[in-house]
């Protein structure tokens, strides 16, 4: 018995000395490029894990062969841990992978959508560095080497095979892909989006297989203080223009709902980009919708204002709630929205708002 006690005792004691030498990992902040510097591809498509968090989201609107339109969203997350990196073991949560996917369909009123996490290893689960190629068990999302994206995703209630291929160059946010998201140099991220992407496809629901087309939106962040202390959440669109441009604007909100920073870029069709500082964007609520489960209240119709043009943004489908409580912790609305422009039809997106139950964090 004294043996077998003191061999424990060893043992705790070598277990207390690999725990006080383990570091917990420092990732790098994101600051403003060098003069002449810019983000650099494809390198930039895959994972940038010296940064505490990063995420490929890709929206659109499809219409089905008889007209009817459907919105998705699919989101792959990628959360770094405070685990000690240089831990060779396989089974080290080192990185989190996080999946989101919904569907949109006004038939149905409201979000079919699924949510899923799990660490990285044994090829399970991966985020790939170089280029874009995530994986979440049977979930997956991978760019070939024509620049096209295969998306694969098997959700609860519905079925995702979607190729987007690129129509339009690549749209840096900000500064050549410094985006800034608050008066810290360090509340940022860097970013960029593809608008535009050509998509075709099936959609499955109920058993049944759809054929699809339409167009979609990808945007591709990693930051490591991507929200301030004093940020409640934010209301972010990204819309593909119908006369081929693209509109990109976001705000950060404070704990109170007051503007804390924003920023917009719109690539107009002849390929001309307008850069519109904080001072020139603005979101007025036009109408809420009350969510029955949560109880919060979104502004689902909103006026956007780029510097000297207003855009009325209305839902496809006012329940557009996401409950991810069981993924990244938070619940928000993310749903398809029309644009229209001097009363006209403008283009189609999608609107994230998040921090209306409370505030949100990584």
């Amino acid at each position: 018995m004294k043996h077998f006690v003191q061999r424990c005792a060893a043992m705790l004691m070598l277990v207390a000395a690999v725990s006080t030498q383990a570091a917990e990992p420092v990732f790098k902040a994101v600051a403003p490029l060098e003069p002449g510097a810019s983000l650099s591809f494809p390198a930039d498509f895959g994972a940038h894990t010296d940064y505490k968090t990063e995420w490929w989201y890709v929206t659109g609107w499809l219409n089905t062969a008889d007209g009817k339109p459907l919105g998705f969203q699919v989101t792959f997350f990628r959360s770094a841990t405070q685990h000690d990196r240089a831990n060779p073991s396989q089974f080290a949560p080192k990185q989190l992978i996080i999946g989101h996917a919904a569907v949109s369909d006004p038939a149905n009123g409201k979000l079919l959508h699924d949510q899923r996490s799990a660490r990285e290893g044994f090829g399970l689960s991966y985020v790939k560095v170089g280029d874009t190629d995530v994986k979440l068990e049977d979930w997956r999302m991978k760019r070939a080497a024509d620049g096209s994206y295969q998306v694969h995703l098997d959700a609860a209630s519905f079925k995702l095979e979607l190729k987007l291929t690129p129509s339009q160059p690549l749209l840096l946010q900000g500064d050549r892909g410094y985006s800034r998201k608050g008066a810290q140099l360090s509340d940022s991220s860097y970013y960029y989006s593809q608008p535009q992407l050509t998509t075709t496809g099936t959609v499955t629901r109920a058993g049944q297989a759809v054929a699809v087309t339409g167009a979609s939106w990808l945007d591709h962040e990693w930051s490591t203080q991507y929200v301030a202390a004093d940020a409640a959440g934010w209301d972010w669109i990204g819309a593909n223009l119908a006369d081929g441009g693209a509109l990109m604007a976001f705000q950060m909100r404070s704990k109170t709902g007051a503007k804390l920073w924003s920023h917009a870029t719109w690539r107009d069709a002849s390929g001309k980009i307008t850069q519109f500082s904080q001072d020139q964007v603005s979101f007025t609520p036009q109408r809420r919708w009350r969510s029955p489960r949560t109880k919060a209240e979104y502004p689902v119709a909103t006026q956007l204002t780029t510097g000297s043009t207003v855009w009325q943004v209305v839902p496809l489908q006012d329940d557009q709630e996401l409950d991810s409580r069981r993924s990244v912790g938070a619940v928000y609305w993310e749903g398809a929205v029309t644009l229209a422009r001097d009363g006209k039809p403008a283009g189609r997106a999608y609107l994230e708002m998040t921090g209306y139950v409370g505030p949100i964090r990584f």
